[in-house]
């Protein structure tokens, strides 16, 4: 059986699909392995269909920190028993909508991160290999049309820079029926608030509309392309760390030193 999970992890690891390994390593029959897949599928068997089931679920719950973990069960025979569960996700999937200047650093950036990255503008001045040499894949398409042709995954982070509604809003509404890890959009408070207002109307729910970082990235003062392509990068590891983004230390004060006497 172990040979069976073995090349199951293999293939899946060659067609970037998720799985979550799980091995048993305290109990009887200690080694025993299975593949959990994000729809479900599993491979193997950890000796019981029962024990299998509950396995199941809880590695299900580990496709979106990719954190591993080993978890104590009980037998039906009161056994104690550790399965170790080891997340195996894909590359991290960076999507920029729109191929301006502030797109430019944010994907030279998440390559450094280990991102697979994938520009799409449906101007083909603009999304051209000269201006992103890091680019995996460059998309001349318009921007729902090319998210329709991409896999979306848990792992896929979308930001949207397009800076005009005839781009985003199509976009918009594809990633946010997509399983996307990270939605993010560019503009003002006022934008923002205008953007979500066509999305109500749209018929997207306030549970939806919370999936949208808007605007986009983190408060650390950014103002040039490649200070604001940090914040955003900043914010989508904050996202998926389950952080707030907030400083490691107190902030030093700036409010006035009392004199004696005063």
């Amino acid at each position: 059986m172990s040979a069976i999970v073995f090349t199951a992890l293999r293939e899946a690891l060659k067609n970037e699909e998720a799985v979550v390994s799980a091995t048993l390593v305290s109990g009887e029959p200690l080694g025993t392995k299975l593949l959990v897949f994000e729809d479900g599928r599993t491979i193997g068997s950890l000796g019981s269909s029962e024990l299998d089931a509950i396995v199941n679920e809880d590695a299900r719950s580990l496709f979106e920190s990719g954190e591993p973990t080993i978890r104590t069960y009980r037998t039906r025979e009161g056994q104690e028993i550790e399965v170790f569960l080891e997340p195996h996700l894909p590359p991290r999937h960076l999507v920029v909508i729109g191929a301006v200047h502030i797109a430019v650093p944010l994907v030279a950036m998440a390559r450094e991160l280990g991102y697979r990255t994938t520009v799409i503008d449906a101007r083909e001045f603009f999304a051209t290999r000269e201006r992103f040499p890091h680019a995996d894949q460059l998309m001349v398409a318009w921007p729902d049309e090319a998210l329709l042709g991409l896999k979306i995954t848990a792992q896929t982070d979308i930001v949207i820079l397009a800076h005009d509604e005839k781009f985003e809003d199509p976009a918009l509404h594809v990633a946010l029926r997509s399983r996307a890890g990270y939605i993010g959009a560019i503009g003002s408070r006022k934008t923002s608030q205008q953007r979500l207002e066509r999305l109500r109307r749209a018929g997207f729910s306030e549970e939806q509309l919370a999936r949208i970082h808007a605007p986009i990235g983190i408060d650390i003062g950014a103002k040039t392309p490649g200070e604001i392509a940090v914040s955003i990068l900043a914010e989508i590891i904050a996202v998926r760390r389950g952080r707030i983004g907030q400083l490691l230390r107190p902030a030093k004060s700036t409010a006035p030193v009392a004199r004696e006497g005063a």
